[in-house]
C-alpha cells in the first residue's frame, strides 16, 4: 500500500490551517514574480535575482509563521489552564456556566440548538473541569511538527513560481508560466478548501484566486 503524503500532513496540521498557509506562501511568491514584471520592465529581468528573492522572501515568511504559530499555540494552551483556573475559583455553580458560556458561545456556533441541550453541554463540560487536574503548559512535539509543516508548507510554494525559469530558456515566457502557474494553485487551493469545509468547490477556487490576485494588486501598490 503505498503511503498518503496529504494525509500524514492533515493529521500533523488541521487542514484549514495548512490551506491557509499554502495560499499565503502562493500570494507572497505571485506578488514578487507579478511584481517583477513592473520593476525590471526598462532594466530587463534578472533571473537569478528573482529565483533568490522569491526562495528567500518564502522562507523567510514560512520561520515568521512557524514562530506566530508557536506563540499562538502557547497563547491558546495558556487560555485554556486559566479558564480551568476560573471555573476552579468560581463561588458557586451559576458563576461557573457563565464562564463556559462566555467562553463556548453556543450562539455563535454553525448550528441552532435548544436551551435544554445548552444546558446539558455547558453542565457536562463543568463536570468534566471539577474532575480535572490542571497541567503545565508545554510546548509538545506534536506542536513542533505543526511548526515545522508551516515552514514547509509557506517555503515550497516558492517551487512552482521558480520551476519555469529552469524548464525554459525565454526569461519572459519563463515568467509568464509563473504567473500562470501560481495562479492556477490558487484556484485549486480555494477548490481544496471547499472540499475540506463541504462548500461550492468551483466557486471557492473562483473566489480564492480573485482574492488571491487582489492581494497581490494591493501588495504591489503599496510597494509590497
Amino acid at each position: 500500500m503505498t503511503s498518503n503524503p496529504t494525509g500524514r500532513i492533515t493529521k500533523i496540521i488541521d487542514p484549514g490551517d495548512a490551506l491557509g498557509e499554502i495560499l499565503f506562501g502562493l500570494i507572497m511568491a505571485l506578488t514578487l514574480t507579478v511584481g517583477s514584471r513592473l520593476v525590471f520592465e526598462e532594466e530587463g529581468l534578472n533571473v537569478h535575482e528573482l529565483i533568490v528573492a522569491t526562495i528567500g522572501c518564502n522562507v523567510a515568511w514560512g520561520i515568521i509563521d512557524a514562530v506566530l504559530f508557536i506563540l499562538g499555540t502557547t497563547f491558546y494552551k495558556s487560555r485554556r489552564l486559566r479558564l480551568f483556573r476560573q471555573i476552579k475559583a468560581a463561588g458557586d455553580e451559576a458563576e461557573a456556566l457563565m464562564v463556559l458560556a462566555n467562553e463556548f458561545p453556543i450562539k455563535e456556533a454553525p448550528f441552532s440548538a435548544k436551551a435544554a441541550d445548552t444546558d446539558a453541554l455547558y453542565q457536562s463540560l463543568l463536570t468534566l473541569a471539577r474532575r480535572a487536574t490542571p497541567v503545565k503548559v508545554s510546548f509538545s512535539k506534536g506542536d513542533l511538527s505543526a511548526a515545522i509543516a508551516v515552514l514547509l508548507l509557506v517555503s515550497a510554494t516558492a517551487i512552482p513560481a521558480v520551476l519555469p525559469f529552469f524548464l525554459l530558456e525565454d526569461a519572459h515566457l519563463a515568467l509568464r508560466v509563473s504567473n500562470l502557474f501560481l495562479i492556477m494553485l490558487l484556484f485549486v487551493t480555494g477548490y481544496a478548501w471547499a472540499k475540506f469545509s463541504g462548500g461550492r468547490a468551483f466557486q471557492a477556487g473562483m473566489t480564492m484566486t480573485c482574492l488571491g490576485l487582489l492581494l497581490v494588486a494591493i501588495a504591489i501598490a503599496l510597494g509590497g
